[in-house]
């Protein structure tokens, strides 16, 4: 009798072990995963939420409008893309209109942001827009910090101060729509204008 209730007693003995130990792994495992859970965590929240798929540098490509017809061209030192915006950074653009039924016109700046599948182009700091003159217009040259170009809509706009000069004649202001498409510019806040008759 007592040398089965020594097998009895060595077989509780044994089974609580193994109970013991498996519930050490389960515990065990369950804090482990919620450690790495953490870390996961941790690490996708310190990452950069829009970091950029690809840069090219010193690129060049030409935007063309829905009859085949190239509308503007879009030079620069270096260009980013960001895939969760879908927006392009853009070191040191150029810009320079390609309508053939309008004079061109190139505008510089030390950046743009380029989104909305090309239909608004931020440009950013010394910001200069020149229009060569024509038998029809004088010389244009427009200067500003930053100006947003609309080309679907070949219009361009501010917030900030701005300069003008149209030959010999400069207007300043604060706030501005031009519209090629209709020839209309509108300086909205604080106008002050300069003007000489061109010369025939």
């Amino acid at each position: 009798m007592s040398g089965r209730r020594g097998e009895r007693s060595a077989q509780r003995v044994r089974l609580l072990i193994i109970v013991v130990v498996l519930t050490a792994l389960a515990l065990g495992s369950f804090w482990f995963l919620q450690v790495m859970h953490r870390s996961i965590d941790d690490s996708l929240s310190n990452r950069p939420r829009n970091k950029p798929d690809y840069f090219v540098e010193k690129f060049n490509y030409v935007k063309m409008a829905l009859n085949g017809q190239p509308r503007y061209d879009i030079s620069g030192a270096k260009m980013v893309h960001f895939p969760i915006t879908d927006s392009f950074e853009v070191e040191l653009p150029v810009i320079t209109t390609l309508d053939p039924a309008n004079p061109p016109m190139t505008l510089r700046s030390q950046r743009a942001v380029i989104e909305d599948d090309n239909s608004k182009i931020h440009m950013y700091g010394d910001v200069n827009a020149n229009r060569a003159a024509t038998a029809k217009s004088e010389n244009l040259h427009l200067k500003s910090e930053y100006l947003l170009l609309l080309p679907d809509d070949d219009v361009i706009k501010t917030d900030k101060p701005v300069e003008i000069t149209m030959g010999t004649s400069v207007m300043t202001g604060t706030g501005m729509i031009a519209n090629n498409a209709t020839k209309e510019l509108q300086l909205l806040n604080n106008v002050r204008g300069l003007y000489q008759p061109r010369t025939r």
